[in-house]
Protein backbone atom coordinates (compact mmCIF):
# COMPACT_ATOMS: atom_id res chain seq x y z
CA UNK A 1 0.00 0.00 0.00
CA UNK A 2 1.33 3.19 -1.15
CA UNK A 3 0.62 6.43 1.64
CA UNK A 4 1.32 9.73 0.64
CA UNK A 5 3.24 10.17 -2.75
CA UNK A 6 4.20 13.51 -4.40
CA UNK A 7 4.24 12.84 -8.68
CA UNK A 8 4.91 15.51 -11.63
CA UNK A 9 2.95 15.01 -14.41
CA UNK A 10 4.55 15.82 -17.74
CA UNK A 11 2.95 19.71 -17.80
CA UNK A 12 1.17 20.13 -14.01
CA UNK A 13 2.34 19.40 -10.53
CA UNK A 14 0.44 17.23 -8.60
CA UNK A 15 0.83 15.71 -5.17
CA UNK A 16 -0.80 12.36 -5.59
CA UNK A 17 -0.99 10.10 -8.85
CA UNK A 18 -3.88 7.39 -7.86
CA UNK A 19 -6.35 9.16 -5.60
CA UNK A 20 -10.15 7.61 -4.93
CA UNK A 21 -12.92 10.18 -4.56
CA UNK A 22 -15.65 9.70 -3.08
CA UNK A 23 -18.60 11.82 -3.59
CA UNK A 24 -22.16 11.29 -1.93
CA UNK A 25 -25.64 11.53 -3.65
CA UNK A 26 -26.70 14.79 -2.53
CA UNK A 27 -23.83 15.99 -4.01
CA UNK A 28 -25.31 15.47 -7.64
CA UNK A 29 -28.48 16.91 -6.86
CA UNK A 30 -27.72 20.04 -6.32
CA UNK A 31 -29.56 22.37 -4.11
CA UNK A 32 -32.70 20.51 -5.48
CA UNK A 33 -31.49 17.83 -2.83
CA UNK A 34 -33.09 14.97 -4.66
CA UNK A 35 -32.25 13.45 -8.27
CA UNK A 36 -29.66 14.53 -10.14
CA UNK A 37 -28.83 18.38 -11.34
CA UNK A 38 -27.18 18.13 -14.46
CA UNK A 39 -25.60 21.48 -14.39
CA UNK A 40 -24.10 20.08 -10.73
CA UNK A 41 -22.54 16.62 -12.18
CA UNK A 42 -21.34 18.73 -15.08
CA UNK A 43 -19.30 20.89 -13.19
CA UNK A 44 -17.77 18.29 -11.10
CA UNK A 45 -17.02 16.26 -14.15
CA UNK A 46 -15.31 19.04 -15.71
CA UNK A 47 -12.97 19.14 -12.94
CA UNK A 48 -12.47 15.45 -13.17
CA UNK A 49 -11.35 15.71 -16.42
CA UNK A 50 -9.20 18.55 -15.49
CA UNK A 51 -7.53 16.53 -13.53
CA UNK A 52 -7.04 13.78 -15.35
CA UNK A 53 -5.69 15.75 -17.80
CA UNK A 54 -2.69 16.41 -14.94
CA UNK A 55 -1.85 12.72 -15.28
CA UNK A 56 -3.93 11.70 -12.29
CA UNK A 57 -5.36 8.43 -12.32
CA UNK A 58 -8.85 8.50 -10.60
CA UNK A 59 -11.33 6.15 -9.23
CA UNK A 60 -15.00 7.08 -8.03
CA UNK A 61 -17.29 5.97 -5.30
CA UNK A 62 -20.66 7.25 -5.59
CA UNK A 63 -23.50 7.06 -2.21
CA UNK A 64 -27.27 7.25 -2.90
CA UNK A 65 -28.62 9.77 -0.81
CA UNK A 66 -30.40 12.10 -3.41
CA UNK A 67 -32.58 8.51 -4.28
CA UNK A 68 -32.61 6.27 -1.26
CA UNK A 69 -30.75 5.16 1.71
CA UNK A 70 -31.59 2.00 4.08
CA UNK A 71 -32.68 4.32 6.52
CA UNK A 72 -35.50 5.71 4.77
CA UNK A 73 -37.17 1.90 4.99
CA UNK A 74 -38.42 2.74 8.50
CA UNK A 75 -41.10 -0.78 8.08
CA UNK A 76 -38.50 -2.41 5.85
CA UNK A 77 -36.29 -5.45 7.05
CA UNK A 78 -32.83 -4.15 6.87
CA UNK A 79 -31.51 -5.74 3.98
CA UNK A 80 -33.63 -5.21 1.52
CA UNK A 81 -33.63 -1.50 2.67
CA UNK A 82 -29.64 -1.53 2.14
CA UNK A 83 -29.59 -3.53 -1.33
CA UNK A 84 -32.02 -0.83 -2.64
CA UNK A 85 -29.77 1.67 -1.75
CA UNK A 86 -26.83 0.00 -3.08
CA UNK A 87 -28.91 -0.35 -6.76
CA UNK A 88 -29.80 3.33 -6.10
CA UNK A 89 -25.40 3.99 -5.97
CA UNK A 90 -25.91 2.25 -10.03
CA UNK A 91 -28.14 5.20 -11.08
CA UNK A 92 -25.64 7.83 -10.47
CA UNK A 93 -22.79 5.57 -11.39
CA UNK A 94 -24.01 5.58 -14.73
CA UNK A 95 -25.08 9.20 -15.14
CA UNK A 96 -21.30 9.79 -13.86
CA UNK A 97 -20.11 7.72 -16.58
CA UNK A 98 -22.34 9.66 -19.61
CA UNK A 99 -21.46 12.86 -18.30
CA UNK A 100 -17.83 12.04 -17.94
CA UNK A 101 -17.52 10.52 -21.46
CA UNK A 102 -19.73 13.49 -23.22
CA UNK A 103 -16.33 15.29 -22.33
CA UNK A 104 -14.01 12.86 -24.25
CA UNK A 105 -12.93 10.72 -20.31
CA UNK A 106 -12.88 7.11 -21.33
CA UNK A 107 -14.57 5.39 -17.94
CA UNK A 108 -15.87 2.12 -16.51
CA UNK A 109 -18.37 1.44 -14.29
CA UNK A 110 -17.57 -1.49 -11.68
CA UNK A 111 -20.29 -2.88 -9.16
CA UNK A 112 -20.06 -4.89 -6.02
CA UNK A 113 -23.81 -6.86 -7.85
CA UNK A 114 -23.21 -7.94 -11.00
CA UNK A 115 -25.72 -6.53 -13.66
CA UNK A 116 -23.67 -7.47 -16.90
CA UNK A 117 -25.57 -5.62 -19.40
CA UNK A 118 -25.01 -2.45 -18.17
CA UNK A 119 -21.42 -2.59 -15.68
CA UNK A 120 -18.53 -4.80 -15.14
CA UNK A 121 -18.53 -7.25 -11.82
CA UNK A 122 -15.39 -5.52 -9.68
CA UNK A 123 -12.22 -7.06 -10.55
CA UNK A 124 -9.57 -5.44 -8.39
CA UNK A 125 -6.95 -6.28 -11.17
CA UNK A 126 -8.94 -4.99 -14.24
CA UNK A 127 -9.81 -1.82 -12.16
CA UNK A 128 -6.20 -1.06 -11.43
CA UNK A 129 -5.78 -1.91 -15.17
CA UNK A 130 -8.09 0.49 -16.34
CA UNK A 131 -6.60 3.18 -14.20
CA UNK A 132 -3.32 2.52 -15.68
CA UNK A 133 -4.67 2.99 -19.15
CA UNK A 134 -6.06 6.53 -17.90
CA UNK A 135 -9.92 5.18 -17.84
CA UNK A 136 -11.71 6.63 -14.77
CA UNK A 137 -13.11 3.90 -13.00
CA UNK A 138 -16.35 4.42 -10.81
CA UNK A 139 -17.50 1.46 -7.89
CA UNK A 140 -21.12 1.34 -7.50
CA UNK A 141 -23.30 -1.13 -5.39
CA UNK A 142 -21.24 -0.40 -1.98
CA UNK A 143 -19.27 -3.08 -0.79
CA UNK A 144 -22.30 -5.55 -1.76
CA UNK A 145 -23.27 -6.47 1.31
CA UNK A 146 -25.64 -4.85 3.49
CA UNK A 147 -24.84 -2.90 6.95
CA UNK A 148 -21.95 -1.18 5.47
CA UNK A 149 -21.98 2.60 3.77
CA UNK A 150 -20.46 3.81 1.17
CA UNK A 151 -17.82 5.35 3.63
CA UNK A 152 -17.12 1.96 4.13
CA UNK A 153 -17.11 0.89 0.48
CA UNK A 154 -14.49 4.16 -0.60
CA UNK A 155 -11.99 2.67 2.28
CA UNK A 156 -12.29 -0.50 0.80
CA UNK A 157 -12.32 0.34 -2.98
CA UNK A 158 -9.13 3.06 -2.44
CA UNK A 159 -7.23 -0.20 0.23
CA UNK A 160 -7.48 -2.75 -3.14
CA UNK A 161 -6.38 -0.13 -5.91
CA UNK A 162 -3.14 1.24 -3.54
CA UNK A 163 -5.04 5.16 -4.06
CA UNK A 164 -2.82 7.32 -2.01
CA UNK A 165 -5.53 9.20 -0.40
CA UNK A 166 -9.18 9.47 -0.28
CA UNK A 167 -10.71 12.99 -1.52
CA UNK A 168 -14.36 13.35 1.04
CA UNK A 169 -16.15 15.65 -0.81
CA UNK A 170 -18.88 17.01 1.33
CA UNK A 171 -21.56 19.47 1.83
CA UNK A 172 -19.50 21.13 4.80
CA UNK A 173 -15.63 22.55 3.68
CA UNK A 174 -13.47 20.64 6.51
CA UNK A 175 -13.77 18.65 9.62
CA UNK A 176 -15.39 20.55 12.86
CA UNK A 177 -15.25 20.18 16.59
CA UNK A 178 -19.68 19.85 15.86
CA UNK A 179 -21.88 20.94 13.63
CA UNK A 180 -20.77 24.68 12.36
CA UNK A 181 -24.59 24.99 11.08
CA UNK A 182 -26.00 24.42 14.59
CA UNK A 183 -23.04 25.84 16.21
CA UNK A 184 -21.05 28.81 15.50
CA UNK A 185 -18.48 28.67 18.15
CA UNK A 186 -17.37 24.80 16.31
CA UNK A 187 -13.81 24.63 15.75
CA UNK A 188 -12.55 23.68 12.87
CA UNK A 189 -9.28 21.60 12.29
CA UNK A 190 -6.68 21.89 9.52
CA UNK A 191 -5.57 18.46 10.40
CA UNK A 192 -6.41 15.58 12.77
CA UNK A 193 -5.53 12.05 13.67
CA UNK A 194 -7.99 9.13 12.90
CA UNK A 195 -7.88 8.21 16.48
CA UNK A 196 -9.31 11.69 17.74
CA UNK A 197 -12.11 11.09 15.31
CA UNK A 198 -13.08 8.26 16.76
CA UNK A 199 -12.55 9.50 20.39
CA UNK A 200 -14.15 13.14 19.95
CA UNK A 201 -17.08 11.13 17.91
CA UNK A 202 -16.92 13.40 14.37
CA UNK A 203 -18.94 13.05 11.92
CA UNK A 204 -17.04 12.45 9.09
CA UNK A 205 -17.64 8.88 8.08
CA UNK A 206 -19.32 5.88 9.97
CA UNK A 207 -16.69 4.57 12.77
CA UNK A 208 -16.29 1.35 10.44
CA UNK A 209 -14.55 3.21 7.67
CA UNK A 210 -12.25 5.98 9.90
CA UNK A 211 -11.44 3.02 11.86
CA UNK A 212 -10.16 0.77 8.45
CA UNK A 213 -9.00 3.88 7.28
CA UNK A 214 -6.31 4.17 10.18
CA UNK A 215 -5.70 0.34 10.46
CA UNK A 216 -4.37 0.40 6.48
CA UNK A 217 -2.95 3.90 6.86
CA UNK A 218 -4.39 5.82 4.28
CA UNK A 219 -4.98 9.70 4.42
CA UNK A 220 -8.06 11.62 3.90
CA UNK A 221 -8.97 14.97 2.67
CA UNK A 222 -12.24 16.69 3.95
CA UNK A 223 -13.42 19.20 1.80
CA UNK A 224 -16.10 20.77 0.45
CA UNK A 225 -17.42 19.90 -3.21
CA UNK A 226 -20.13 22.75 -3.41
CA UNK A 227 -17.08 24.11 -5.32
CA UNK A 228 -15.53 21.62 -7.66
CA UNK A 229 -12.55 23.41 -8.08
CA UNK A 230 -11.77 22.14 -4.97
CA UNK A 231 -11.17 18.54 -6.47
CA UNK A 232 -8.38 20.15 -8.32
CA UNK A 233 -6.80 22.27 -5.74
CA UNK A 234 -6.87 18.83 -3.48
CA UNK A 235 -4.77 16.90 -6.46
CA UNK A 236 -2.09 19.86 -6.13
CA UNK A 237 -1.67 19.87 -2.31
CA UNK A 238 -3.35 22.98 -1.53
CA UNK A 239 -4.26 23.48 1.75
CA UNK A 240 -7.98 22.88 1.64
CA UNK A 241 -10.61 21.26 4.41
CA UNK A 242 -8.91 18.94 6.67
CA UNK A 243 -6.69 16.41 6.41
CA UNK A 244 -7.35 13.06 8.46
CA UNK A 245 -4.15 10.75 8.92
Amino acid sequence: MSNEKSSESENTKTKYKRVLLKLSGEALAGEQKTGIDPKVLGGICDKIKEVVEMGVQVAIVVGAGNFWRGKYGKDMERTTADYMGMLATAMNALALQDALEARGLFSRVQTAIEMREIAEPFIQRKAIKHLNKGRVVIFACGTGHPYFTTDTAAVLRATEIGADIILLGKSVDAVYSADPEIDSSAEKYDEISYLDVLNKDLKVMDSTATAMCRDNNIPLLVFGIADPENIVRAVRGEKIGTIVR
